[in-house]
């Protein structure tokens, strides 16, 4: 079932709950997570990156592969199809390309700017029926080749940007991309808390969802935020799973290299990961 973001993560934060949004990088990628939603019975948000629509050669073909995939299998759940830390352009052009969510990270720019231009892009998606994120502080370590520093968000700033009328909000509470360092520092809880009372009912977005221990995870989740980001750990899982297999000699046995058979253990510990970050961010059978 094909939606926006908005009223699953209205419905979140009013349940102190989170919606988990799982990154797609190809066909086997979509698969697991659509099966793991309907099988956990959990609205899903499906999050494509700038990086990986184009390796997939588009967002057209994205839109249309997530759709299609979507009433092939039955899903019966609430699923979102996002843009991901999209830029002013590429946010315009899954507009056009039928997505139903789209994030503009305009973290990078001026607040003056990122205002400008989120106020312009909230106008263009609600007039399409799409839901909207913006970004206030930047999210730490790399992303489809961009590096940011990690960055505490401004409450105020945050209230700026939420008063436009974007329907969920990212914040930089020192969370970041990729794998944890062990010398994280965590979560800025009382950053967090700050800017919660700032936005008030406004969904709140944890990007960097991979790794964060469960009990930081939980404490976010009752501070506000309804929207959680998870993309490394299905990568992790999914390389942990093919290696395995390769390994044990499977690819050469029979047809075992068959690309069905090949990448199929890696496209079952996806569905396995979501099914259990599901679990934990608590949306489990409130689709």
């Amino acid at each position: 079932m094909f939606v926006n973001a908005s009223e699953m993560l209205k419905a979140a934060k009013a349940g102190h709950y989170a919606v988990g949004h799982f990154n797609t990088n190809n066909l086997e990628w979509t698969k697991s997570i659509l099966l793991a939603a309907e099988e956990m019975k959990s609205p899903v948000i499906v999050g494509v990156s700038e990086g990986a629509a184009k390796y997939m050669t588009g967002f057209s073909v994205v839109a249309a592969m997530v759709r299609e995939m979507d009433k092939a299998l039955g899903i019966t759940v609430p699923v979102a199809l996002h843009l991901d830390h999209g830029s002013y352009e590429g946010a315009k052009a899954c507009v056009a390309a039928g997505f139903t969510s789209i994030m503009f990270d305009g973290s990078k720019y001026t607040i003056e700017e990122n205002i400008e231009k989120t106020k312009e892009l909230v106008a263009l998606a609600h007039s399409k029926g799409m839901s909207i994120e913006a970004e206030v502080g930047a999210i730490g370590g790399e992303e489809d080749g961009v590096i940011g520093a990690g960055e505490i968000a401004d409450p105020a700033e945050c209230k700026l940007i939420a008063d436009l009328g974007v329907d969920f909000l990212a914040a930089g509470i020192g969370n970041i991309h990729g794998k944890y360092p062990a010398n994280w520092k965590g979560l800025d809880f009382e950053a967090l808390d700050r800017i919660q009372q700032m936005t008030g009912d406004l969904p709140l977005v944890l990007h960097g969802g991979t790794g964060i221990p469960e009990e930081m995870i939980k404490k976010a989740i009752s501070l506000g935020v309804s929207k959680i980001n998870v993309n490394t750990e299905c990568q992790l899982v999914f390389a942990e799973a093919t290696r395995k297999y390769i390994e044990a000699g499977k690819d050469l046995e029979g047809k075992g290299f068959d690309p069905r058979k090949l990448l199929a253990p890696g496209a079952a510990a996806i569905q396995k990961a979501v099914c259990e970050k599901i679990e934990l961010f608590g949306s489990a059978n409130k689709a």
